[in-house]
C-alpha cells in the first residue's frame, strides 16, 4: 500500500471536510469503519470539548464511532450533533437496548475575530457543516492547509492551517498517524524567519525541507504578540494500528502532546485550549506492553510535530484575514 503521509494510513479512518467561506470556519470529521478505543489529553488552559469524560479508562463505553475537530469556539460544538445525525443514519451506534446512540466526542477552536460573517441568526451553522464532513468522508488521501477544522485558523505571525503525516514505529510492526488543526498563539517558525520549529523530524522535503537556519533568529524566542484571552487552541488527533486499551490510549495522548511542543512555540499556554485525542484500532498486538507503548508515544510526538508543520506549510490566505500564509513569504505554489 501506497503511504499517503496522512493519519489515514491507519486502516479504518476515513476524514472529511465542510466549511463555510463566508463565516471563514469549518469541521473536519473523523470517522471510523468500527468503534475504537479513544483517550484524551488536555493541556490547553482553554478547552471546549464534548463527550470527553466518557473517555476516561473508568467509563463504561470503550470505543467511539467518530471524531469532529470544528472552529467557532462554543458555537461549533453544534458540529458533533451533525456527525451523530449521519452516522445515526448509517445505523451506527453504541447499543442501548433497540437503540443505538452514535458515540462522538469533540473539540473546538476559537476562529470567532478572523473576519468572517458570524452574524449567522439564531442558529450557527456548525451543525450543517458537522453532517457534511462526516458525509464527505473518505479512507486515503485528503486536503490540507486552509481547509475543515484549520479553515479559519491561524498562528502568531502566520495563516494556521489543517495538517496531516503519518509514520511507521520503529522497531514495531505498528504505524502511527496525526491529524492537527493548528490556531496556536504561538509561532510554528523560528521568529518570522521560514524555519520551522518541527525541522529535526521533516521527512522527504514535506514543509519546505528547508532544516534549522545556521543560527537562532534575534526573535526566535520572542513572546509572540499581545495575548487574546482565550482566542486560540490547536486540535489533533494521534492513531495507530497498535492493540491499545483506553488506559494505554490515554498515554499515548500524553505523549503526543510533546510534538506540539516541539512545534509550537510557546505552546499549552493559559492562552490555549490544546487538546489532543488519542485513537487505536487494535489491528497489531503489543509484545512489551510498557516498551512498545513507550516507542508508541516517541513517534506520536515526532509525527504530531510533523503534521503541524504540514498543515501551516500547505495553508493559504484568507481575504477576510489579514495575516499572511507561509507559501506567499517563503514558497512557491
Amino acid at each position: 500500500m501506497t503511504r499517503l503521509n496522512r493519519i489515514t494510513d491507519i486502516a479504518g479512518i476515513r476524514v472529511g471536510h465542510a466549511a463555510d467561506a463566508r463565516v471563514a470556519s469549518g469541521v473536519t470529521a473523523l470517522v471510523f469503519e468500527k468503534p475504537f478505543a479513544c483517550a484524551v489529553d488536555v493541556r490547553g488552559g482553554g478547552p471546549g470539548t464534548r463527550e470527553t469524560d466518557l473517555l476516561d479508562p473508568a467509563s463504561t463505553v470503550q470505543a467511539v464511532d467518530a471524531l469532529v475537530l470544528s472552529g467557532g469556539s462554543a458555537f461549533g460544538l453544534d458540529a458533533a450533533a451533525g456527525v451523530v445525525a449521519h452516522l445515526r443514519e448509517a445505523g451506527r451506534g453504541f447499543a442501548i437496548g433497540d437503540v443505538r446512540v452514535p458515540i462522538v466526542p469533540g473539540a473546538i477552536l476559537f476562529d470567532l475575530l478572523n473576519g468572517g460573517d458570524k452574524a449567522w441568526g439564531r442558529f450557527p451553522p456548525y451543525r450543517d457543516l458537522g453532517y457534511a464532513a462526516a458525509g464527505s468522508a473518505e479512507a486515503g488521501a485528503f486536503a490540507l492547509g486552509s481547509v475543515g477544522a484549520g479553515y479559519g485558523a491561524r498562528t502568531a505571525n502566520l495563516k494556521g492551517g489543517l495538517g496531516s503525516a503519518s509514520s511507521a514505529v520503529p522497531g514495531l510492526p505498528a504505524q502511527i498517524g496525526a491529524l492537527v488543526a493548528v490556531n496556536a498563539f504561538g509561532r510554528v517558525t523560528m521568529g518570522r524567519g521560514p524555519h520551522f520549529w518541527a525541522a529535526p523530524f521533516e521527512r522527504d522535503g514535506e514543509f519546505g525541507g528547508l532544516g534549522l537556519p545556521p543560527r537562532m533568529p534575534d526573535d526566535g524566542l520572542s513572546w509572540p504578540r499581545e495575548p487574546v484571552p482565550g482566542a486560540n487552541t490547536t486540535l489533533a488527533v494521534v492513531a495507530t494500528d497498535a492493540a491499545l486499551t483506553k488506559a494505554q490510549a490515554k498515554r499515548l495522548a500524553i505523549a503526543a502532546q510533546d510534538g506540539l511542543a516541539r512545534a509550537i512555540h510557546p505552546a499549552h499556554t493559559p492562552l490555549d485550549g490544546d487538546v489532543v485525542f488519542a485513537v487505536a484500532t487494535g489491528a497489531v498486538p503489543l509484545g512489551d506492553e510498557v516498551a512498545d507503548l513507550a516507542r508508541l508515544g516517541a513517534a506520536a510526538a515526532e509525527t504530531l510535530a510533523r503534521a503541524v508543520a504540514i498543515g501551516v506549510h500547505a495553508a493559504t490566505r484568507l481575504p477576510c484575514l489579514d495575516l499572511p500564509a507561509w507559501r506567499e513569504l517563503f514558497g512557491k505554489g
